[in-house]
């Protein structure tokens, strides 16, 4: 009898989406208590805020097939004023910081559903550490500051980048660069 080695199983393709099921949106908190709580150490057991009483929270799910396995990223947005959205609480699973197209990606449909719901100007506070990642998706530095005792950099997106999307349920898919 031969046996074939066994190979580790990777997710194909990433689908990033607006948050449609509890499952989901409660998937997303507890990734951002993971991320900014426990991680980060930025707050202190929860970091929901009143904002999440009428944010859009966006999630991209690993996807076997046709069906959803695990929730690995996820990033809120609100309009804070007519025509002026944020972006915030990006946040992507520690197992799969290394698939560059879900931060990239997650931001992409954050601007361009805001920007199909009448975003002319769309806004985030980002980490420093993360500034260059937002500057290659066409964002531009407008401060910098600090913000929960960390260094941020307040950030615009260049809306002629981000084409209206109008199907934010169903989002875009994501898929991790081949090895070279």
């Amino acid at each position: 009898m031969i046996f074939e080695p066994i190979i580790p199983f990777k997710t194909a393709e990433y689908q990033v989406k607006f948050a449609t099921s509890a499952w989901e949106r409660r998937e997303a908190h507890a990734l951002r208590r993971a991320v900014f709580c426990e991680e980060q150490k930025i707050f202190d057991g929860d970091d929901r805020d009143a904002i999440d009483d009428h944010a859009i929270p966006i999630v991209a799910l690993s996807m076997l097939g046709v069906v959803s396995d695990q929730l690995v990223g996820t990033v809120r947005i609100h309009e804070a004023e007519p025509g002026v959205w944020w972006g915030s609480r990006l946040a992507v699973h520690e197992d799969f910081r290394k698939i560059g197209a879900l931060g990239a990606t997650l931001i992409r449909l954050a601007v361009s559903s805001a920007h199909a719901m009448g975003c002319h100007r769309f806004l985030a506070n980002v980490q420093v550490q993360n500034g260059l990642l937002f500057r290659r998706l066409h964002w531009d530095v407008i401060e910098e500051f600090e913000i929960y005792g960390k260094p941020h950099l307040r950030m615009q997106a260049d809306l002629a980048h981000y084409p209206p999307c109008i199907t934010p349920e169903a989002g875009f898919v994501a898929l991790p660069k081949k090895a070279a």
